[in-house]
């Protein structure tokens, strides 16, 4: 599978909100960004050798952060019917880690660029989106994160990135896999793409 989304806008896609007490989604937004960045921007971890840590402080957070069902069931459309009970419950897993796995470089190269908030709009009563903007010294990127309220909490399932989706961009691949394979396939497919990373 390709990797998409490649660049300084990954910043953050994937290590960006931990679910807190329920509020304005954007205030959940800002809260979270700057728990990250402070494991980010610590100081006793800038050295090379302390980039372990530095994903074992960003993981719990990287593991609360999303609705992981729901990102799933969104990125497989109507195939997540195809699949059953046991089979979900693994590709969540999978696709969690597949995730993890692309990006978690890309965030630890956080070089101190500035993040701006823009007004978050609500899309229906229990989903909103918050548009954020990561500006660096020659451009802004613009992404926005898609939110749910579950349980009285926000948590993201989809991420856009100067206009793509995360969500649909894999949607489009698992499709290609699916309209040739079996879901054990897809499966298989996923747990090698995690080993070999």
């Amino acid at each position: 599978m390709k990797r998409p989304l490649a660049g300084v806008g990954i910043l953050i896609i994937l290590f960006l909100s931990q679910p807190v007490h329920a509020g304005a989604p954007l205030d959940t937004v800002q809260e979270n960004v700057t728990k990250v960045l402070e494991v980010l921007r610590d100081p006793a971890l800038k050295a090379e050798s302390a980039k372990e840590i530095k994903k074992e402080k960003l993981r719990p957070i990287y593991n609360r952060m999303f609705d992981d069902v729901e990102l799933s069931r969104r990125t497989l459309a109507r195939n997540w019917n195809t699949l059953n009970t046991p089979q979900r419950q693994e590709f969540v897993q999978l696709f969690r880690q597949v995730l993890e796995k692309a990006y978690v470089d890309k965030i630890l190269s956080y070089t101190d660029e500035k993040i701006v908030y823009d007004k978050e709009s609500l899309l229906s009563e229990n989903q909103s989106e918050v548009p954020t903007r990561i500006v660096t010294s020659s451009k802004s990127i613009p992404i926005s994160y898609r939110m749910i309220m579950k349980d009285g909490l926000w948590k993201i399932y989809d991420v856009v990135i100067e206009n793509v989706s995360l969500v649909q961009n894999y949607r489009t691949q698992f499709n290609e896999i699916l309209a040739k394979n079996t879901p054990e396939q897809l499966l298989e497919t996923l747990r090698k793409k995690v080993k070999e990373q």
